[in-house]
C-alpha cells in the first residue's frame, strides 16, 4: 500500500501551544550527585539540562554540544548501498539518463535538488522529477514511469517515496527501467518493492544505526557513498578528498532544509547534520536560498532551525500544496538571481494563500466536528470543497486546540483522501491498520497518517476509527504535557545562561526541545494584547530582587482579560534582536496562578 499524501506531520508554523487545554507540567528530576560532579565544568543550569537529555559525563556532554556523531554513520552499512552506488556509476558512466524522483514537500524537493545537484557536478546525465499532488497523487505512479521510459530514462532514484509502492515496482520492471528506492518512511517488509535496491534504514535487518533520517538525509549518505567511492587515481586522493568535501558541505543547507521541515527528530546524527547545515546555510552561496530568506524577512547569517520551521519551509511546502512543488525545486537548482526573485516572491503568495484556505478550513472543519459530537476521542471531517494539499495542516490545528487524534479529508467524487495527526497516547497508523479492509491505501506514523478510502466505506471507517479511539482514550486523563528541565528563581535568568550554556543546544525543536523552567509567585507588572489578531500577550514580570523580565506569549492573549497579580511560569529563555540591539526575553509555554508554594 502506498501512501496517498505526504507524512510531514502537518507541520504548524505558529508557536506551538495548546490555547484552550490545561496542561500539565513534567519537571524532570534533579540531577544525581555523581552527574553534577562529572558535568562540573559545565554551569549549573546546563548540567541539569545535559542531564535531563542523558549525558551524565564530560566527554558525551561535549560530544553532544560540538555536535559529533555518536555512531558509525558510514553509508555503506545501508542495506543495498552498494548494489545502488554500482549501479548509479554504471549510468554515468554510459552517459544513461537518470531521473531522481521525488516527493512534492520539502523533504522531498530538497532530496531530488540535492541528488541532482550532486549528480551533475559528477557529470551524469540527471534530471529531477516531482509529481503533481492533485493530478497524479503521493508516490511513484504509472504515468510518471511510461512518460520516463519514452523520453529515454534507463534508472530512476526515488527520494522520500516508494517504499509502499510494490505495484509501481514492477510495472518499471516491465518497461525495463531500472529503480532505486530510498525512503525513510515505515516499509511493509512483507511486501518490498522489487527494486534493484532499496536504501531505508527502516527495513528489517538494516544495520545502520540511525533510523530517524529525513528522505533528504537519506539522499545525502547517498551523495556521501558516491563520493567516498569515486574512482581515482592513488597520487589524486589527496585532493580529490578535498574537493568531495566541499561538494558534501555545499549539500548540507538542503539536508537542514528538508530534515526541520519535515520533522524529522533532530537528535543523532540529523541533529548532527542540520547543525552543519545551518552553518552552511549562514554562509551559503546558493541563491534560491538568498531570494527565499529575503522574502521570508529571514537574516541568514542568524539563521536557525526555527526559522526554518516556520518562515522558509512553509513557502517551500505551498508551491506543492496549492499546485505543483516544480517552482520550489527549481528556487533550490536555479543559479539566476531573477528567476529565484521571481520564484521566491511566487512561492511568497502561494504561502499567504496557503494560510487563507487552511484558516477556512480549519474553522469550518471546528464547527463540524463539534456540531457533530465535541465529546468524541477522535474529531473526523471532510468535505467537497476542502483542499487536499491542506488538509493535514488543518488536522494539525484541530489536534493541537483540543488534543484530541483529528482526521480532516477531501470528498471526491468516488474516493476520499484524508490526512490524519494524533497525539503520543493514540497510534494514528495502528488504528488505520485495524481498517485496512475498508480503504484503498494508508500509511504513516505514529503521529500522522493518510488514506485514501472509497465514498461507499466512508461511513464505516469513521464509526469504526471513533470505536477504536474511544477504547484505548476512554480511561485516559487527556491533556498535553510540558516538561520543564529544572524550577528555578526567575533572578538566575541573565544574559550569560544564555550565552555560555543554553545557546549551544542549538538546534532545538522536534525531538529536541528548548530548554525550558518553571518559575513560580512572579509578580506581573504589565500585560497587554500584541499581534494582528490579538492572540498573543507581552508582559513585564519582576523578580524577588526587584528585577524586571519582559516576556511574550504567544497565544496566550486570552489570559490578558483575568491576568492574576502573582503567575507561576513555564518558559524557555531567548534572546530578541530588534533594530539591531539584542535583549532577552522569557517566551512563555504556559502560565497558571500563582500556586503560592
Amino acid at each position: 500500500m502506498r501512501l496517498p499524501l505526504p507524512i510531514d506531520f502537518g507541520l504548524v508554523y505558529t508557536p506551538h501551544t495548546f490555547m484552550t487545554q490545561d496542561k500539565h507540567w513534567n519537571i524532570s528530576p534533579r540531577i544525581s550527585p555523581e552527574a553534577d560532579s562529572a558535568l562540573s565544568a559545565f554551569p549549573p543550569l546546563l548540567r541539569q539540562v545535559l542531564f535531563n537529555r542523558g549525558f551524565a559525563d564530560d566527554p558525551s556532554a561535549r560530544a553532544y554540544l560540538r555536535g559529533e556523531p555518536n555512531s558509525n554513520t558510514d553509508p555503506f552499512q545501508m542495506t543495498d548501498m552498494r548494489q545502488a552506488i554500482e549501479r548509479i556509476r554504471f549510468a554515468m558512466t554510459n552517459n544513461e539518463p537518470i531521473a531522481i524522483y521525488g516527493d512534492y514537500d520539502v523533504d522531498g524537493v530538497t532530496a531530488t535538488a540535492l541528488l541532482v545537484e550532486v549528480l551533475r557536478k559528477l557529470g551524469a546525465n540527471v534530471r529531477g522529477y516531482i509529481p503533481n499532488r492533485f493530478e497524479e497523487g503521493y508516490g511513484l505512479n504509472n504515468n510518471a514511469l511510461d512518460e520516463l521510459k519514452a523520453d529515454g530514462v534507463k534508472l530512476v532514484i526515488t527520494v522520500d517515496c516508494g517504499i509502499r509502492s510494490p505495484s509501481e515496482a514492477l510495472h518499471a520492471k516491465t518497461l525495463g527501467l531500472d529503480l532505486i528506492i530510498s525512503d525513510h518512511h515505515h516499509p511493509d517488509d512483507e511486501n518490498l518493492p522489487s527494486a534493484l535496491a532499496v536504501i531505508n534504514p527502516k527495513r528489517h535487518g538494516d544495520t545502520y544505526p540511525d533510523k530517524d533520517l529525513a528522505g533528504v538525509g537519506i539522499a545525502y549518505k547517498i551523495a556521501e557513498a558516491l563520493l567516498s567511492d569515486d574512482k581515482a587515481s592513488t597520487t589524486d586522493q589527496g585532493s580529490l578528498s578535498v574537493v568531495n568535501g566541499q561538494i558534501l558541505n555545499s549539500l548540507l543547507d538542503l539536508v537542514a532544509l528538508g530534515t526541520v521541515a519535515d520533522l524529522a527528530p533532530l537528535v543523532g546524527e540529523n541533529r548532527v547534520l542540520v547543525k552543519k547545515g545551518l552553518r552552511q546555510m549562514r554562509q551559503t552561496t546558493r541563491q534560491g536560498l538568498f531570494s527565499l530568506a529575503a522574502v521570508s524577512e529571514v537574516n541568514l547569517p542568524k539563521v536557525n532551525a526555527g526559522h526554518i520551521g516556520f518562515m522558509l519551509g512553509p513557502r517551500l511546502n505551498a508551491a506543492g500544496r496549492l499546485k505543483e512543488a516544480l517552482a520550489a525545486f527549481e528556487l533550490l537548482t536555479t543559479t539566476d538571481v531573477f528567476k529565484a526573485g521571481e520564484l521566491a516572491q511566487q512561492l511568497d503568495m502561494q504561502n499567504r494563500e496557503r494560510q487563507r484556505i487552511t484558516r477556512d478550513m480549519q474553522t469550518r472543519a471546528e464547527e463540524m466536528v463539534i456540531s457533530e459530537d465535541p465529546d468524541a476521542y477522535l474529531f473526523f471531517a471532510a468535505h467537497e470543497d476542502f483542499n487536499s494539499g491542506v488538509v493535514g495542516l488543518a488536522a494539525s490545528r484541530l489536534t493541537e486546540k483540543f488534543y484530541r487524534p483529528a482526521i480532516v479529508a477531501s470528498k471526491g467524487e468516488e474516493e476520499t483522501r484524508g490526512s490524519c495527526r494524533s497525539i503520543p497516547e493514540f497510534h494514528i497508523t495502528d488504528a488505520l491498520d485495524q481498517c485496512a479492509d475498508l480503504l484503498v491505501r494508508h500509511g504513516g506514523h505514529a503521529a500522522a497518517a493518510g488514506f485514501t478510502v472509497k465514498n461507499e466505506n466512508l461511513p464505516a471507517l469513521v464509526a469504526r476509527l471513533k470505536a477504536i479511539a474511544a477504547e484505548k482514550l476512554s480511561e485516559t486523563e487527556l491533556k498535553p504535557t510540558v516538561t520543564a528541565d529544572a524550577e528555578v528563581s526567575l533572578s538566575e535568568m541573565r544574559p550569560d545562561v544564555y550565552e555560555k550554556g543554553l545557546k549551544y543546544l542549538e538546534p532545538t525543536g522536534y525531538g529536541n526541545r528548548e530548554a525550558s523552567f518553571v518559575a513560580r509567585n512572579v509578580k506581573v507588572k504589565s500585560s497587554r494584547i500584541v499581534g494582528s489578531d490579538g492572540k498573543h500577550i507581552k508582559m513585564s514580570l519582576e523578580d524577588e530582587k526587584g528585577v524586571t523580565h519582559d516576556a511574550i506569549g504567544f497565544k496566550l492573549g486570552e489570559w490578558h482579560k483575568s491576568m492574576p497579580a502573582r503567575v507561576d511560569l513555564l518558559f524557555t529563555y531567548e534572546p530578541n534582536e530588534y533594530n539591531g540591539r539584542v535583549t532577552y526575553q522569557l517566551n512563555l509555554k504556559d502560565l497558571k496562578p500563582a500556586s503560592n508554594r
